[in-house]
C-alpha cells in the first residue's frame, strides 16, 4: 500500500500547497481521499489518470476538501470513463454531487454529449456511471482485498455547531495486513481514537505550531477545530500509530516546520514525516 500526498494545504491558498487530498494505491488501483484544491492537475502530475481513480471518500463539506470534486468527476468522464466512481461521503454528499451534474455543469455535460453524438466518438452517461452516497460510522466500502471504515470526528462542534447539520469522518483502510487512518479535519476525539488504534500510518491534520497557537484565534482553532503540534503527538501515542504523517499544514517556514516535529517528537517517538505535496510513502 503507498500514500500519496496530493494536496497538503489548507483553505488559505498556499503556492507550495495545494488543498487537501491524497490517494491511496493498492496494487494499480488508486482510492482518493478528499478533493481539495488542485487534486485534478495533482494527480495527473503524481501519474495518475483522473478516469482510473474509484473510489472517492470525503472527509467533509468545507470548500478546501471538496473544491476539485466536479473537476475530477467531469475530466475523468470526459477522458472516457465508462465505469462506476463511487463518492461516499456524510450526509448531503448525494446532495452535492446530484447539484453538480444536475445543476452546475448540466450546460457543460449537454455540451460534450452532443459533441460526442456528432464525432461518433462514444460517452458514457455520466449520470449513470457516478454513484455518491452518504455514509455512516461502521464498514462503508469492502471488495476482495480492502476494507473502508468511518467514524464521526470532531471539527468545530465545540461552537456550538449541532452534529446532525454538519457531519465529519474520518477513515481507516484495511489492505494486505496494514493500515491507514486519514484523520480529515479533527481534533483529539473519540472518533478518531477509534479509528487510529495500533495502525500502520495515522495521516492527521497538524494544522499549528505551539508558537502559531498563541496568535489572534490560535487557540480556539487547536481547541475545537483542527489538531495542532501539542495534540498530535499525544494521539499518535495513544493510538500505537507506528508511522505519523502530518498534512492539512498552514503556511509556514522550514525552521518553523521543524520546530512542529520537534514538539511532536516530545509526545511520541514513532516515525513523524512532515508531509509535502506529490510524497510517496510505503506503508
Amino acid at each position: 500500500m503507498e500514500v500519496i500526498l496530493l494536496g497538503t494545504g489548507g483553505p488559505k491558498p498556499d503556492p507550495r500547497r495545494q488543498g487537501p487530498s491524497l490517494a491511496v494505491r493498492i496494487d494499480h488501483t488508486y482510492i482518493l481521499f478528499d478533493t481539495g484544491r488542485g487534486a485534478a492537475t495533482q494527480l495527473v502530475r503524481a501519474g495518475i489518470s483522473t478516469g482510473d481513480v474509484n473510489p472517492i471518500f470525503i472527509t467533509h463539506h468545507h470548500f478546501d476538501h471538496i473544491s476539485a470534486l466536479g473537476d475530477i468527476i467531469l475530466s475523468g468522464w470526459n477522458l472516457g470513463r465508462k465505469t462506476t466512481l463511487s463518492i461516499f461521503g456524510p450526509q448531503g454528499t448525494e446532495a452535492m454531487v446530484h447539484l453538480l451534474l444536475n445543476g452546475v455543469y448540466t450546460g457543460d455535460i449537454d455540451f460534450r454529449q452532443k459533441e460526442a453524438a456528432i464525432s461518433g466518438v462514444p460517452l458514457a452517461d455520466i449520470r449513470q456511471i457516478v454513484k455518491p452516497k452518504d455514509v455512516f460510522p461502521g464498514l462503508v466500502y469492502a471488495d476482495q482485498k480492502t476494507k473502508v471504515f468511518c467514524e464521526f470526528v470532531q471539527h468545530g462542534h465545540g461552537l456550538g455547531i449541532p452534529p446532525g447539520e454538519w457531519q465529519c469522518l474520518a477513515y481507516r483502510i484495511e489492505t494486505e495486513g496494514k493500515s491507514v487512518t486519514i484523520s480529515g479535519d479533527t481534533v483529539d476525539c473519540s472518533g478518531l481514537d477509534t479509528l487510529a488504534k495500533n495502525c500502520d500510518a495515522l495521516v492527521i491534520c497538524c494544522y499549528l505550531s505551539r508558537e502559531e497557537m498563541l496568535e489572534r484565534e490560535g487557540e480556539l482553532i487547536g481547541q475545537h477545530i483542527l489538531a495542532c503540534a501539542p495534540q498530535v503527538g499525544k494521539i499518535a501515542a495513544r493510538a500505537n500509530a507506528k508511522k505519523l504523517i502530518l498534512t492539512h499544514i498552514r503556511e509556514k517556514s522550514d525552521d518553523l516546520m521543524d520546530e512542529v516535529v520537534a514538539e511532536i517528537k516530545s509526545d511520541y517517538d514513532g516515525d513523524i514525516i512532515a508531509g509535502k505535496d506529490l510524497m510517496k510513502i510505503i506503508v
